[in-house]
């Protein structure tokens, strides 16, 4: 529903950020690395990349940074026994990097070190995700990582609107990094017409 929340920062706290949007102020739930790069922005105005969470007794915004950390959290979460407050304290414990290297390399003390995270949910994750870390770019992704990434949005709701199932589009679409022969990054387009003849 949301994309992103762009606004003058109203108010900011280790796990909170108010953005004011025309004078309707959001809170967003934030990880500690997000509040870092938060006091760190130049200026009033700022960005968070927003993941909306409608539960049947509430709604929640979380707002992230980048996008790899949003991609991480929404990967986190897909994992059972991770919710969605696990999943902010893992990202305020370890950076997106430092999160991503754990789990390629089959690091689950690491990983288990989060507070929180037992040793099965820790062995879980390693294994759920390992083989999903290629898409999950580094924490300061560059503008063609963020069109790359968009791209594998758009394509993802494209593909779900036309019927397929979300989790084998999600599968799909997270198993590779979806660049041309060249290494450019694939299209909206391209990836749409490559995902149609594999789902």
């Amino acid at each position: 529903m949301y994309e992103y929340i762009q606004g003058r920062l109203a108010s900011l706290e280790p796990t909170q950020a108010v953005i004011d949007c025309g004078g309707v102020g959001y809170l967003l739930e934030i990880s500690l690395n997000t509040y870092e790069a938060l006091r760190r922005a130049d200026g009033d105005v700022v960005k968070l990349y927003a993941h909306h969470v409608v539960r049947e007794d509430a709604q929640q915004l979380f707002g992230f940074s980048d996008m790899a950390e949003r991609e991480m959290f929404r990967l986190l979460v897909s994992i059972s026994g991770v919710g969605n407050q696990t999943a902010r304290v893992m990202l305020s414990s370890l950076t997106v990097d430092e999160l991503r290297n754990a789990i390629q390399t089959q690091d689950v003390k690491k990983v288990q070190r989060v507070k929180g995270i037992g040793a099965k949910t820790a062995q879980r994750i390693v294994l759920e995700l390992a083989d999903k870390m290629g898409v999950v770019g580094s924490q300061h992704l560059s503008v063609g990582g963020q069109q790359a990434s968009q791209a594998r949005d758009e394509a993802m709701t494209a593909l779900t609107m036309l019927g397929f199932a979300k989790p084998a589009v999600e599968k799909l679409l997270m198993s590779q990094d979806w660049k041309n022969a060249d290494g450019s990054p694939m299209t909206v387009e391209e990836i749409i017409k490559e995902g149609l003849k594999r789902l």
